[in-house]
């Protein structure tokens, strides 16, 4: 069974994951270390616990889910996945950058592209892709059927849901989204969100205002 770790940087205290098997093999979720403090403090944890990173899978490419993914390939020489319906967002990460007065200027180049409803593999486990669009025009989710838990990136938050007045959101397509791909999940399901506390399917669908 696949175990997760988290770890919240940079400004908009984004939550970096990890997804780590039982032969400390893992996967780097939306690493977001922004100065060099945190880059070290992420690295140290891996380090010290023996992890094998194999590769960065990101739920989306908005700025604050990316800030650390260029370090991450480079110390680890691991390739970068995305959804490649999220490439116009990567795109613009500099921009967004400038916008928001936060220093980038290395977008990361993906070495794969992230499937809609595929199967992905670490050593003997696997995780579920689910296409859920609406926040960014490709983001996905990462689901764990045995571990009863789900990586929604900034799908759906506790109580609340993503923002969709970012080029490429829809809020009609992010309700669906949720609504087809979230909630039809088991009610115990764990949801770890990109930013914010863990929540579960049964919550939302009774007390968030947004679903009803």
């Amino acid at each position: 069974m696949l175990q997760i770790q988290s770890f919240t940087f940079n400004p908009f205290q984004e939550n970096t994951y990890l997804i780590i098997n039982e032969q400390k093999l893992c996967w780097i979720v939306d690493p977001g270390m922004y100065d060099i403090n945190e880059t070290n403090r992420f690295f140290s944890y891996l380090s010290d616990n023996g992890l094998k990173p194999q590769s960065i899978i990101n739920t989306h490419t908005h700025i604050d889910h990316i800030f650390g993914v260029s370090d991450v390939m480079k110390k680890y020489d691991i390739p970068f996945g995305i959804n490649e319906k999220d490439s116009p967002v990567l795109n613009a990460a500099v921009a967004s950058a400038m916008m928001f007065g936060l220093a980038f200027s290395n977008t990361p180049k993906p070495g794969f592209y992230i499937a809609d409803n595929e199967v992905m593999k670490l050593g003997d486990d696997t995780i579920e892709v689910r296409f859920t669009p609406g926040h960014s025009p490709g983001s996905v989710s990462f689901y764990h059927a045995e571990g009863n838990w789900v990586i929604g990136g900034d799908v759906l938050f506790q109580g609340s849901i993503g923002r969709t007045d970012l080029p490429g959101g829809n809020f009609e397509t992010l309700i669906s989204s949720i609504k087809t791909q979230l909630l039809t999940l088991p009610e115990e399901t764990v949801v770890y969100s990109g930013h914010g506390p863990a929540t579960t399917v049964g919550d939302e669908k009774m007390y968030n205002p947004f679903l009803k």
